[in-house]
């Protein structure tokens, strides 16, 4: 009976080894990728500015027409802007479970200026110089038999994050063209708003409810990790953000005639946000880190994470990073107080010889799951009153500059909240399963991400948990000029998403 018992434990660890013979080529998810090209360029090449509805609607219709093509049924679900697009397709299996998956399609304002290419949206390939430098070579090197992994695809939003747009849609292709069909539903949410908060989008979510109904939601977006192997992120940070203005004089005042007796706000605003951390980077606001702990078991699960802090680093241009936590894992765990930007008067060859009117400082706070922002913008705000500052949410009137020394306009506002879900969760395993068997090795598993993405709506209003599928390279210049894509990681993540759907579902 115990020989027995072996044989077949041996043999259930053998059957459940994939069968090279069965797995496709390498050379396959090229071949897809090469084929898919065409139509990515077609979708870069759409301006994808939420500011501007009408090249948010041609992107609409282009997705529309190309999920009904691969067997989708689609639907506009209409906020008060743009609309968000539901596409589904049902597995023949009508007990099947349900995945939602989040795809964003807009992408940051482009300054062509900037670029080192004619249009951001016109996209083109590039290799590495000996030298280091980015340089064009013809596209139609990309139908060649060889291809070279470490060509690069520049246009505005390759990475970020239509790039996994046209991914999921070339691995749709895949199974396609096998005749194979998924073991579970598929309901495709796009967003068109993402990048600039995507306000209209919790609303949606109550508001379509029922449409949107899942049992997990994958999200494809964001960079693998810096090492560049299969992960899974299976939380981010939410955030919200803060507007500071500091007043000085009505008008910008001579420094010659003033500058020794008006209060500079410049200066005071750059003290008030001094006051605010320490020189490690910790904010010193009390309070501020309360409520989080982590415990030995949730900190063996941050070192497993194969950081290496000299690269990141050197790749930062940086001596070292702050010392909000020992580990840069570990400081992705605790609410940030990040200024994002500082404007006063002029600089470069504008520069004036003034004492400036007014100085303004854009403030984003990443929030972790344990953190309310409502009280983290209410420590800010009351430090802010704490520092001799009489606070408003709009412009002071005359009689208030004569009867406030110190005057702050702050705003704020809270665009989504942190989530975070359980590695062996049915998701987690799930796509821990998927992509060991696309890479054979287990993929890094990352329990929060830096960033914010808008996923906290889906799963507080629909309760279901949440698993982020990053693909892209970590070094894409995303939100910056000259945003690119590795052609290796794009193939790479059409192999991913592949996977991911021939994966049983139990």
């Amino acid at each position: 009976m115990r020989l027995l018992s072996i044989h077949i434990f041996v043999l259930s660890i053998i059957t459940s080894i994939p069968s090279f013979s069965q797995l496709p080529s390498e050379q396959i998810f090229t071949d897809y990728a090469q084929k898919s090209l065409p139509q990515l360029k077609e979708l870069l090449a759409i301006p994808n500015d939420a500011h501007y509805h009408d090249d948010i609607e041609i992107n609409v219709r282009w997705c529309e027409e190309h999920f009904r093509k691969r067997g989708f049924t689609t639907k506009r679900l209409d906020t008060p802007a743009v609309p968000l697009l539901l596409a589904e397709r049902q597995s023949s299996n009508k007990n099947a479970r349900t995945v939602l998956i989040y795809l964003q399609v807009d992408g940051q304002p482009v300054d062509s200026s900037f670029w080192s290419q004619d249009n951001p949206y016109h996209a083109v390939l590039k290799e590495r110089s000996p030298d280091g430098d980015w340089q064009i070579i013809d596209w139609g090197l990309l139908y060649e038999e060889e291809i070279d992994p470490e060509w690069r695809i520049f246009a505005r939003s390759t990475s970020d994050s239509k790039g996994a747009v046209n991914m999921f849609l070339t691995a749709i292709d895949m199974i396609g063209d096998e005749g194979f069909d998924p073991n579970f539903h598929m309901k495709v949410i796009m967003d068109f708003e993402e990048e600039i908060g995507s306000p209209n989008l919790p609303a949606a979510v109550q508001q379509f409810k029922k449409e949107l109904s899942s049992e997990m939601l994958v999200i494809f977006d964001g960079p693998r990790h810096i090492q560049n192997k299969p992960t899974l992120t299976f939380g981010a940070r939410g955030i919200s953000t803060i507007t500071l203005k500091v007043f000085g004089p009505y008008f910008p005042q001579h420094s010659g005639h003033y500058g020794n007796y008006i209060p500079n706000p410049a200066v005071r605003l750059a003290q008030l946000i001094a006051s605010m951390k320490d020189e490690d980077g910790r904010v010193t606001i009390p309070g501020y880190y309360d409520g989080i702990h982590l415990s030995e078991e949730v900190k063996a699960i941050l070192r497993a994470v194969p950081d290496d802090e000299r690269e990141i680093n050197f790749k930062m241009g940086i001596a070292k990073g702050d010392n909000v936590a020992p580990t840069y894992q570990e400081s992705l765990q605790y609410p940030s107080l990040n200024v994002r930007g500082m404007l006063s008067g002029w600089v470069g060859d504008e520069k004036r010889t003034i004492v400036p009117s007014s100085a303004t400082a854009e403030i984003d706070v990443r929030l972790v799951l344990e953190s309310d922002p409502d009280r983290l913008i209410s420590l800010i705000r009351n430090h802010i009153i704490d520092q001799g500052y009489h606070v408003l949410d709009r412009t002071p009137t005359t009689r208030e500059r004569a009867q406030y020394s110190r005057i702050c306009q702050f705003n704020s506002a809270t665009n989504y909240l942190a989530f975070r879900t359980d590695f062996d969760s049915d998701i987690g395993i799930w796509l821990d399963k998927a992509l060991t068997k696309a890479f054979q090795e287990t993929p890094i598993k990352q329990r929060t991400s830096g960033g914010s993405i808008p996923i906290s709506p889906f799963v507080n209003e629909l309760g279901i948990p949440a698993v982020t599928v990053p693909t892209v390279n970590r070094d894409n210049n995303q939100h910056s000029p000259n945003e690119n894509i590795r052609l290796g990681n794009y193939i790479d993540g059409i192999k991913t998403i592949y996977y991911i759907l021939k994966e049983p579902l139990d």
